[in-house]
């Protein structure tokens, strides 16, 4: 059981971080001499995240799961509905903790002057959203959502002007949390996850 967990933590981080791009073919003997494993806790990996929707079966084993941009938007729709009850959520359910822990991670997004950095904190600050909504079934989805995602992160989500943009759209969603004001919460999340959706269909239009 270990085994299989740690090829499965180590598949994903390689799926979901870019080093597996889609369309790449996954065999369990060659990612077993790769992690150092035998084929058979690959496999039941490779079995796991295969039902998590990032790779699919093919003739000698695995391949990470290629999606159109329609789907692509699907889930995009999906993330939004889900996202905005957590706004809604957080608003109404958070802890003094819970603040606590997402003001510190928005200042810590702020200050970094690395953009990717930075980027990695915003989506940490949107973990510790989740948490302060305490609602672990749609945490549970939006996880799963989020791997399916970010294999298509673009790189323009890195760029100044877009990090600006999360910075002014997290402190008002922030805000309205700390204020306990859920509708507004819930209203400003929609139209984040609604920037950032067009911003990655356009980026995949471009390629």
């Amino acid at each position: 059981m270990e085994r299989e967990s740690s090829a499965y933590k180590q598949l994903r981080e390689r799926i979901t971080g870019g080093a597996d791009r889609p369309g790449t073919m996954l065999i369990p003997a060659t990612i077993g001499a790769e992690l150092g494993l035998s084929r058979t806790p690959v496999r039941e990996a490779l079995q796991r995240l295969e039902y998590e929707g990032l790779v699919v079966q093919a003739p000698r084993g695995y391949r990470v799961r290629e999606r159109t941009p329609e789907e692509v938007l699907e889930i995009c729709e999906a993330r939004i509905a889900l996202e905005s009850a957590i706004a809604y959520s957080a608003a109404t359910r958070h802890t003094e903790l819970d603040l606590a822990r997402l003001s510190r991670l928005f200042e810590q997004a702020i200050e970094s002057p690395d953009p990717s950095t930075s980027l990695a904190l915003h989506n940490e600050w949107h973990s510790a959203l989740r948490s302060a909504a305490h609602n672990q079934t749609i945490a549970q989805l939006m996880d799963r959502l989020d791997a399916q995602l970010r294999v298509y992160d673009a790189e323009e989500a890195q760029a100044a002007s877009n990090l600006q943009q999360i910075e002014t759209e997290h402190r008002e969603i922030l805000t309205a949390v700390q204020g306990g004001d859920a509708e507004k919460a819930r209203i400003l999340m929609i139209a984040h996850q609604a920037r950032t959706r067009d911003l990655r269909i356009a980026a995949m239009a471009r390629r």
